[in-house]
């Protein structure tokens, strides 16, 4: 029923526009899906692309990649009903991984309204396809006739639906299923933060400086029972961001993400597309798709919990740093006690060649916190070193090796003395 409903909807697009219009169009205030959209995060206000009516945008992204990681532990044996060592490692090796898709149809419904959908065609976690979300934006009001709207039509941008929350600076740099096209590296941060909420946020930018304020549901679907569970969420974010001169771009974010209480909260669990280590340090009964979240960790900070985040940026011609210095607090439902995550993240990105099509690049990421339940302190580190090529703007191919390292937990956790590291090879397409 999804497949005939997405082909329906594809089919009504290409006829309201027709292709003689040109699917490919750029369309106001957007990141473009390919090579352009690197290291742009929130959209401008600059208003570069006439409105000519209503059209519909068909773009998409697709990804591929060659593992070739090996991985280990030294937990002692836990054996299940059935006799089966729960903390064995499944045995892997090289191979490729499930290619990945996404279909992204943005529609410019008047002068500075836009829609956009963006769908899951194929994910690690969901082989079918299925939606995974949409909002509308404003960035002009001349469509309600009231008169003189410069007030909102030079500095504010709103969003409404069910779309990927703002916090922090990092969702815009990492993969998303089938684009992988701003992410230098191939795996994202060990705590991922990204999610899909419903609401609404407003965004104000003027002169470098901007800020924004959300209201969320603080969940991924939402729902209506058992409403003195469920809280309102709250989002903001204030920073700076401008080009100094035309050799150096300084930014700094900081950010605050926030609910008293949610059914299930899902800051650190919201990629139901999964991750691009496959089936490391899981065990034997581990499935790709069960098991979708694999080399990344998630606090199960799911009832209440607050969230901070600095992120600064710089570039200096071809070279760029990226930090994500973070901390999260709170607890699941069962627990009584706060617990507080610290994560820290440092990218350094070089870029060369013509028009930039060429990077090396290395990351350094550690968390460390309580566990839930027993409160142990333990911690995650990874190295991450690589290289791209855009052979196009629209095709880029990744080199990475990785390694990550799980410490102190205890003799009867899987993750006990638990390594992973080898090389990944990824063909990203987007456009």
């Amino acid at each position: 029923m999804k497949n005939y409903l997405l082909s329906a909807i594809l089919a009504a697009g290409i006829s309201a526009t027709g292709l003689a219009q040109g699917l490919q169009r750029d369309v106001q205030y957007w990141r473009p899906y390919d090579q352009r959209g690197i290291n742009v995060f929130e959209t401008g206000k600059a208003d570069t692309v006439a409105f000519e009516g209503m059209k519909v945008r068909i773009g998409g992204h697709f990804t591929q990649q060659w593992q070739n990681l090996s991985h280990e532990n030294t937990a002692s044996p836990v054996l299940n009903a059935q006799n089966v060592n729960l903390n064995q490692l499944i045995e892997i090796g090289a191979g490729t991984n499930l290619a990945t898709a996404n279909l992204n149809i943005d529609v410019e419904l008047a002068d500075g309204l836009r829609l956009n959908l963006t769908t899951y065609l194929s994910s690690r976690h969901h082989p079918e396809t299925w939606v995974k979300g949409g909002y509308l934006q404003v960035d002009k009001l001349g469509f309600l006739n009231l008169g003189n709207t410069d007030w909102f039509d030079k500095y504010l941008t709103v969003r409404v639906g069910h779309m990927e929350i703002n916090y922090g600076d990092a969702h815009f740099r990492r993969s998303d299923n089938g684009n992988a096209m701003y992410n230098p590296f191939v795996g994202n941060y060990i705590m991922d933060a990204f999610t899909t909420e419903v609401g609404g946020e407003v965004f104000f930018q003027s002169n470098g400086w901007l800020a924004m304020v959300a209201v969320t549901g603080g969940e991924i679907q939402g729902g209506i029972t058992s409403p003195a569970n469920r809280k309102p969420n709250f989002i903001g974010k204030f920073g700076y961001d401008k080009n100094l001169s035309d050799d150096l771009r300084v930014r700094l974010t900081g950010s605050v993400y926030t609910t008293s209480s949610s059914q299930r909260n899902t800051l650190w669990g919201g990629d139901r597309a999964g991750s691009r280590y496959y089936l490391v340090m899981e065990n034997t009964l581990a499935t790709t798709a069960a098991n979708f979240t694999s080399g990344r960790f998630n606090p199960n900070q799911t009832n209440n919990i607050t969230a901070f985040v600095f992120n600064p940026f710089i570039k200096f011609h071809g070279l760029e740093f990226f930090g994500n210095f973070e901390r999260s607090t709170g607890k699941a439902r069962n627990e009584t006690t706060d617990r507080t995550w610290n994560q820290t993240g440092a990218d350094l990105v070089y870029r060369f060649g013509t028009h930039e099509k060429f990077y090396m690049a290395g990351r350094y990421n550690k968390v460390n916190g309580p566990l839930a339940g027993s409160g142990l302190e333990v911690s995650l580190d990874r190295i991450q070193i690589g290289g791209g090529w855009f052979v196009t703007k629209n095709v880029l191919a990744k080199l990475e090796y990785v390694r990550q390292n799980y410490n102190d937990f205890a003799a009867a956790d899987r993750f006990n003395g638990g390594k992973f590291n080898g090389l990944m090879i990824e063909g990203v397409i987007g456009f």
